[in-house]
């Protein structure tokens, strides 16, 4: 009779904490499922505007190491095992100004540089 309570105890002591944990959901753990679907846009939306040629190198490159800041926080902040709603605020917070500074280096007007050197019609010295 015992063993019996205490294993229907013990199940209904894991019932209780697998409900507790699955009605936390993502806010309470480490995933930031919303935040790594936002930087695979925007990851996205730079490498379009490399291929269009609306983002020119230098461009890229420096929102690219904007993408790779707002990654090494992510993982900070996932580092502990719980992301915070002050810590998710943040990320968010930085993916909003990346994704303002990718859309106004796309619609600047500046464009690619042309390709120059031997074979691509652009003269490589002066007096030729």
């Amino acid at each position: 009779m015992i063993n019996l309570r205490c294993a229907l105890s013990a199940s209904l002591l894991a019932l209780c904490s697998a409900t507790a944990l699955a009605q936390a959901g993502p806010a309470a753990s480490g995933a930031t499922p919303g935040v790594d679907q936002r930087q695979a846009r925007q990851e996205q939306r730079i490498e379009q505007g490399k291929a269009s040629g609306e983002l020119n190198q230098s461009e890229a490159r420096r929102l690219e190491r904007q993408q790779k800041g707002v990654a090494r926080a992510e993982a900070r902040a996932k580092a502990d095992g719980t992301v915070t709603a002050a810590e998710r605020k943040r990320l968010h917070r930085m993916q909003d100004g990346t994704s303002k500074r990718i859309h106004r280096q796309k619609h600047d007007r500046q464009k690619k540089l042309p390709p120059s050197g031997p074979g691509t019609g652009a003269k490589t010295s002066p007096g030729g």
